[in-house]
């Protein structure tokens, strides 16, 4: 297993904010786990569904170990609050994972120089999603031999993007919606039926908007792709530091470079209908570690 170095971080505790805006859009309990050497590991929700954030802490009153952290086969980076001995996680449940029971696994090296663990179970249910039917231009069902090459090498480079996780937390504070005045969207993990075709679930929020509507960047980060793709048209993903990326799509203009760093809410582009479209509007994606999850579920709704 991949070892953590913990680096403290002398930020206000948007953690805490971040717990309260997940914490509404959770539908079950937190779930607890005491375990050795007084360390207490909590997930914001025990039973959860496909799709979902969580938010994972490790608690002790004593001095913290070297920690590492593993979910789903995958190391997760922990991080500290100011002050605080807790360390916290974000932990993403893939649209697509399969019904069952899952572990969020700690390890430490004890007092005494051994190893020890600690886990706490996580049900993970079927999502309920609607299946949508939807007529789009024939060549992005039936993309011809140029088309699909060169469909692959976007999912190529996205999956190189996604293989890459960034030591350090870019973010501060609330994650936002990328458009203003909105407080909703929808879409997410519809099952889309395309010209009569079954297709990969929809893994992006969707939001309705004029075209040329402007479109900001939900948190700080640093843009690792601004270029057009075959499917999703322009597109924006920005890396927020700790495998968690945020991608804005379908955009009829793209006023940001890839290596640029961004500020929360800085302008990065306009809503357009680019790609595999029926019509304007934003797609905006979440994923933590490879997991596609509801971008909703992270975000601070505009006042």
């Amino acid at each position: 297993m991949t070892r953590i170095t913990l680096r403290k971080l002398g930020v206000l505790c948007p953690f805490l904010i971040l717990a309260a805006t997940l914490a509404s859009s959770t539908a079950f309990g937190q779930a607890a786990q005491a375990c050795p050497g007084g360390i207490t590991l909590k997930v914001s929700a025990g039973i959860t569904t496909q799709g979902s954030v969580l938010l994972s802490q490790v608690m002790t009153a004593k001095a913290l170990p070297d920690i590492s952290s593993e979910w789903d086969g995958r190391t997760i980076p922990l991080w500290q609050e100011g002050k605080s001995s807790t360390l916290h996680g974000l932990l993403g449940v893939d649209l697509e994972k399969a019904a069952g029971r899952y572990e969020w696994k700690v390890s430490w090296t004890g007092p005494d120089g051994g190893a020890q663990s600690c886990s706490i179970p996580v049900t993970v249910r079927a999502g309920k999603f609607p299946t949508e039917h939807l007529k789009v231009e024939n060549q992005f069902v039936e993309p011809n031999p140029e088309q699909e090459k060169r469909a692959e090498e976007d999912q190529k480079k996205m999956r190189a993007i996604y293989d890459t996780v960034t030591p350090e937390r870019l973010w501060d504070g609330k994650f936002r919606l990328p458009l203003k005045d909105v407080t909703t969207g929808g879409n997410f993990g519809r099952r889309r039926v395309l010209n009569g075709q079954a297709r990969s679930p929809h893994s992006g929020v969707d939001f309705p908007a004029a075209a040329g509507t402007p479109v900001f960047a939900s948190q700080s980060g640093k843009v690792v792709l601004a270029e057009n793709l075959y499917y999703s048209g322009n597109t924006v993903v920005i890396d927020h530091g700790y495998g968690i990326y945020t991608l804005y799509a379908h955009l009829s203009k793209i006023d940001v470079q890839a290596q640029e760093s961004v500020k929360a809410g800085a302008e990065i582009g306009l809503v357009g209908a680019t790609g595999r479209v029926t019509g304007p509007h934003l797609h905006w994606g979440l994923t933590i570690d490879h997991a596609r999850v509801n971008a909703m579920q992270i975000a601070q709704r505009q006042p």
